[in-house]
């Protein structure tokens, strides 16, 4: 190992100091690194306030400043590092691509990760060792063959002075050697590395971009250590997730135990009943039922659930582990009628999903702390949160990973009942309301709520009812009676030829510019005739936004229509495309269909003139398109009038805002399923829309 490879010493910077690394021009791993710390904070608590503002229900939430990380190197305890040719331990270079930039004196590394790495580069460059030689090859001035080593997991563990490492080989499955190769292989790695504890092996099946696969098995040393966080002891093992920064990681524990009030009730006698959700090894629970509080621990990696046990067990603390989903756990414990003085919800990036949020707020705990390692998932979950009863209190951003844009965030939510809805439009006889999302229409299924009682929260709507509704995980505009007498007038209005439902949908690639999809839809045993005609309005990140108008309002007639001619509404569960769906919810934080109805055309059925109402698109779907397109898709289609104004317009746009484009010619014309150009440079028939 050369002296190039000693690990950096921790050190604390002030507000205007930065940091320099020789590998900042390639290395993607700290892309604010150039900036002085007290503008990397400034731009941390940006990102939280600009993703909050994308919501109405939590513009009234304040955030407060980021709590400064000390140290801002030599910090990080956990590090996945590509393994590449020639010896490279690093991560991807910067501009994207797979071109694996080695970092040997990376500046953020704790000095035992960094120590370990640099004995794995030196293994790696002997590519005539296929258990610790890189997958994609050896250099290409050597004759040798490659091996089976993609990456690997560096995770430090500390009890005391001792400071010891786990690590975890990922290899290629279809290119590994046999299992005592492996477990020979491990054992060099830990005769040349004091600090390494255990060693074990994850088989990746190269299909997915993931660097972790889905099995993992121990080789040498031991399975799991013991790992001291603040005042909590936890057993570490292999792949299980961990916070980077130890230091910040220990004020998180405390500002939890702070907002849930534990020294408190135990300074009265009481023990309080606590749920943390997500709860990895146990980190956070393990701490909390050590200061005297009664805690249940949900987390779905059974390897870590099991050291979490086992660590409740060595500790003799008040901890009962649950592996499993964290939805099912928790409709179980509404359906048991359990109770908890608090919940605590720390998801992966992606967030929580709608029914997790849905039974925990069924629930019904006193106060729930969340907390977030991706500002844009987290204000969706909490906006979602406030429309379930739960409102905002505080948010406090915390500087988990130096040297990044990454931020952490606490939000502190309590009970404040279920707030009604957003009126758009409203007269003697009818309310548009807007609807969010993962909200039903009227009562349905596991749903506790429905935008129909809140409606009927409303002064004058007790007895509302509604005249049309829009499946669950799509927004926009629905409208309802305030009295049933007025149903049946309002159904023929809204069912009119001249009233028109435009919705903002985003699909899979780059459909034709415009078109009509013709295509007979099946509902409870019969065949009725169904039309949608759209128009493409933007290409975003490869995929389409389009503004789409339904023709009848057939069950699931936009989804089911773009799915059959191969471009399926993003997000679309029951009828779009599984991966591509599970791109955009890791990546870009969509948890349902991206469609929104954003206008509502009709003539009043006493007369008068034509009513115009829009729903701006909601936060969820802006911050989607932020992420896949940057903002220059969001300011154009803004500017086009594309995504909704805030208000309510008697009077259509003027002619001067319609929009000609002859598009693509198109036809896949079956009995069935059609695909037609418009005839005519202009705008469909009657549409005075400038989309």
């Amino acid at each position: 190992m050369s002296a190039s490879s000693d690990p950096v010493v921790p050190v604390a910077a002030t507000h205007d100091e930065r940091i320099a690394c020789e590998h900042a021009d390639r290395c993607a791993g700290c892309p604010i690194i150039d900036l002085p710390y007290g503008e990397q904070l400034s731009l941390k608590r940006g990102r939280v306030v600009q993703s909050a503002a994308r919501y109405p229900s939590l513009e009234l939430v304040f955030t407060e400043p980021v709590l400064p990380a000390h140290p801002i190197v030599g910090y990080r305890t956990r590090a996945k590092f590509i393994v590449a040719a020639g010896g490279k331990v690093g991560l991807y270079a910067k501009g994207g691509g797979h071109q694996v930039v080695d970092i040997p004196r990376c500046r953020v590394l704790a000095p035992a990760l960094a120590r370990v790495a640099a004995v794995v580069r030196h293994f790696a460059t002997d590519a005539t060792d296929p258990a610790l030689a890189a997958c994609d090859g050896p250099d290409p001035a050597s004759p040798s063959p490659g091996g089976c080593l993609r990456a690997v997991d560096l995770r430090e563990v500390r009890d005391g002075e001792a400071t010891r490492v786990l690590v975890t080989l990922v290899v290629l499955r279809a290119r590994a050697p046999t299992f005592e190769a492996l477990r020979a292989a491990a054992r060099r790695l830990m005769a040349a590395a004091p600090e390494v504890a255990g060693v074990a092996v994850n088989f990746h099946e190269g299909e997915t971009p993931q660097i972790l696969g889905i099995e993992t098995a121990p080789l040498a040393g031991v399975t799991s250590a013991p790992d001291r966080v603040g005042a909590s002891l936890h057993l570490a093992t292999f792949g299980s997730f961990v916070q980077a920064h130890r230091g910040q990681a220990s004020r998180v524990h405390a500002l939890l135990s702070d907002a849930l009030g534990v020294a408190r009730a135990r300074s009265l006698g009481r023990r309080p009943r606590i749920l943390d959700l997500y709860g990895g090894s146990g980190a956070i629970a393990l701490g909390l039922a050590s200061a005297g509080a009664t805690v249940r621990m949900v987390e779905s990696f059974e390897p870590a659930a099991v050291q979490a046990r086992a660590a409740a067990e060595r500790l003799a603390v008040d901890l009962e582990v649950v592996c499993s989903d964290v939805a099912g756990a928790l409709r179980a414990m509404v359906e048991r009628r359990d109770g908890f003085d608090a919940a605590i919800v720390n998801p992966p990036r992606r967030g929580t999903s709608p029914f997790a949020r849905e039974w925990l707020a069924r629930l019904e705990p006193r106060l729930i702390a969340y907390v977030s390692c991706d500002p844009d998932t987290l204000a969706r979950d909490l906006d979602h949160f406030a429309r379930l009863g739960y409102a905002t209190t505080t948010l406090r951003p915390l500087d988990m990973i130096p040297l990044t844009d990454e931020v952490e965030t606490l939000a502190i939510l309590g009970p404040v009942g279920v707030p009604k809805p957003r009126v758009l439009y409203e007269d003697r006889e009818i309310l548009v309301v807007e609807k969010g999302p993962h909200e039903p229409t009227t009562p349905q299924g596991e749903y506790a709520g429905s935008l129909l009682a809140r409606v009927r929260r409303i002064r004058g709507a007790e007895q509302a009812v509604p005249i049309q509704r829009l499946d669950i995980g799509t927004s926009g505009l629905v409208a309802f009676a305030r009295h049933p007498d007025f149903v049946a007038r309002w159904t023929k209005t809204l069912s009119a030829p001249t009233t028109r439902k435009i919705y903002v949908a985003a699909v899979r690639g780059v459909i034709p510019g415009k078109g009509a999809i013709s295509r007979e839809l099946r509902e409870d045993g019969k065949v009725y005739p169904a039309r949608t005609r759209y128009r493409r309005l933007a290409v975003a990140g490869g995929h389409s936004i389009v503004r789409v108008v339904p023709e009848q309002g057939r069950a699931h007639q936009i989804r089911r229509h773009f799915a059959a001619i191969g471009y399926p509404v993003l997000g679309d569960a029951r009828y779009g495309h599984e991966t591509t769906n599970r791109y955009f919810e890791e990546k870009n934080g969509l948890d349902r269909a991206f469609l929104h109805c954003v206008r509502l055309e009709f003539d009043p059925p006493g007369g008068g003139a034509r009513r115009v109402i829009e729903a701006p698109l909601p936060g969820d779907l802006r911050a989607v398109l932020e992420r896949t397109s940057g903002s220059s898709t969001l300011r154009f289609l803004d500017h086009k009038n594309a995504l909704g104004a805030t208000g309510t317009s008697n009077l259509p746009p003027g002619p001067d805002e319609v929009i000609h484009d002859r598009g693509a010619v198109l036809d896949v014309d079956a009995r069935s399923t059609s695909i037609h150009p418009e005839l005519t440079g202009d705008d469909e028939a009657g549409d005075s829309g400038a989309y």
